[in-house]
């Protein structure tokens, strides 16, 4: 029996027809032109049978900073990580603390530098002075600026070369105050007075230029609900110039339970800068696990004694609403005593491309502890979750949609005995001649880029122009993300 009999076979016994269906187009189609598409949301999916969108926890691959110098802290909260595309430079922003000449201790804001993103340095910068000598990896030492001073590379095309890094900082007591930088080293305030007041402020509030939007966005701290009942929550606000910021819009997070959300580490993907991924800070405060004596051990500081905290993914298109389609924790808590104190497994901000084929994420692991650390977690590029088949298969369409290009690339994996097929039809769900499954070549294997082909031919320039779907059938696979060239 040929591939594709044996393909039809499995078809019919899924009941599902290669001819298609027939469909009531209820709203407008989607218009991805060339953007690459991952599957952390329903957005391009109609029809699910047999095949879920499942997440992917990553992988520990091991500390990679610790908190050991003296003006560092044993909280080092709200870090952020920069990939610099032109100088393949990648950069760690953390809090610190020292104590001042009056005595008192004060925070402050310490920098590390990585040709990889995985072997790390602390420069001596000679900048801020600790106990009579700068020499040190200080940045900045302003209370409270320096609690939650949250860094990014601006991508705005007419942002000027010395206005490369911006950044905010600042809590409830300051307001939101803007910073820039020429080289994310040496930084100055762009305004001494806040720009954004609202919200509580107090953790990491990220900004960033949205490609898609055209406008810079903010991702802050609020609370939703009153006084005496509520939870933390994330607003967000836009502005032109970084300067003059719109009215805050509180974020909805669709038909799911209120959590208080601590950090939420919205940014746009590397690789689809119009999807927001948000690795953030799920935190249960009044859970407590281990006893006084096993936190005493630990050496955890008193005021963390009280709370857990996990990682978790959240996505969004722009607007104020986050997708969750994954309320699991995204990097539950390990083994070991010492991931369960309150606040530890916090996520950093920002996920950047390391080894080939694969990006990381970096955790705050040991928070409060002497132990405290920064911790690398792998993903596999686009990997965040995928669209996953079992052994028995099943089958996909998504909505109609309009695309540019010539080619269609797909990010995926089989096992040795699984299989993608894809087919393409009109918007009501025809298939059209040349481009069915069972045209499509056998696609097994395990490739970021692979170009799919249709009887050994891969021009789809003739379909581009009208609305189409993709009916893909799926055995023993994933997945990770679409993309027309």
């Amino acid at each position: 029996m040929s591939k594709k009999k044996t393909f039809l076979s499995l078809l019919v016994i899924l009941g599902f027809f290669i001819s298609g269906s027939t469909y009531l187009q209820k709203s407008p189609f989607i218009d991805i032109g060339n953007r690459r598409e991952i599957f952390v949301d329903r957005y391009l999916l109609d029809t699910l049978n047999g095949v879920n969108l499942t997440a992917h926890i990553p992988r520990d691959e091991g500390p990679v900073i610790y908190f050991d110098q003296p003006w560092e802290s044993k909280t080092p909260a709200y870090i952020t990580i920069l990939h610099d595309g032109e100088g393949d430079i990648y950069r760690a922003y953390y809090r610190g603390n020292h104590k001042h000449a009056d005595g008192k201790v004060r925070e402050n804001t310490c920098y590390a530098e990585s040709k990889d993103g995985i072997t790390w340095t602390k420069p001596n910068l000679g900048l801020i002075e600790f106990n009579g000598s700068k020499n040190n990896n200080i940045i900045l030492d302003e209370t409270p600026l320096t609690h939650n001073f949250s860094p990014f590379i601006d991508k705005n095309p007419k942002t000027p070369k010395d206005q490369k890094f911006k950044a905010f900082a600042g809590t409830d007591r300051s307001g939101l105050i803007p910073f820039v930088s020429a080289d994310g080293i040496h930084w100055k305030k762009m305004k001494t007075e806040p720009v954004i007041t609202d919200g509580l402020l107090d953790s990491q509030n990220v900004a960033f230029w949205s490609e898609s939007e055209q406008q810079y966005v903010c991702y802050f701290r609020s609370w939703t609900g009153t006084e005496d009942w509520g939870y933390r929550s994330i607003s967000r606000a836009v502005s032109p110039d970084f300067i003059n910021w719109s009215k805050s819009e509180e974020m909805s997070y669709g038909n799911t339970p209120f959590e208080h959300i601590y950090t939420q580490q919205t940014s746009p993907y590397f690789r689809a800068p119009h999807i927001y991924i948000a690795i953030g800070s799920r935190f249960i405060p009044h859970r407590q696990i281990l006893k006084k004596e096993e936190l005493e051990r630990l050496k955890v500081d008193p005021s963390q004694h009280k709370g857990l905290s996990e990682p978790i993914l959240m996505s969004s298109r722009g607007g104020n609403v986050y997708e969750r389609t994954f309320m699991e924790a995204y990097i539950p808590p390990a083994q070991g005593k010492n991931h369960w104190s309150a606040r530890t497994n916090y996520p950093s901000l920002n996920v950047v491309p390391t080894e080939p084929g694969l990006m990381s994420l970096y955790v705050n692991q040991d928070y409060a502890q002497p132990t405290g650390h920064l911790r690398r977690y792998s993903i596999r590029l686009d990997g965040f979750s995928s669209l996953k088949a079992p052994y028995e298969g099943g089958y996909l369409v998504t909505k109609p949609f309009r695309f540019s290009g010539r080619k269609l690339e797909i990010n995926y994996s089989t096992s040795a005995v699984g299989e993608i097929r894809i087919g393409i039809e009109d918007a009501q769900g025809k298939v059209i001649a040349g481009y069915s499954m069972l045209d499509c070549d056998e696609i097994v294997g395990n490739e970021i880029s692979r170009i799919v082909e249709w009887d050994d031919k891969a021009d789809l320039s003739q379909i581009a122009r009208g609305p189409v779907r993709l009916r893909i059938y799926m055995r023993d696979a994933n997945l990770y993300s679409i993309r027309f060239l």
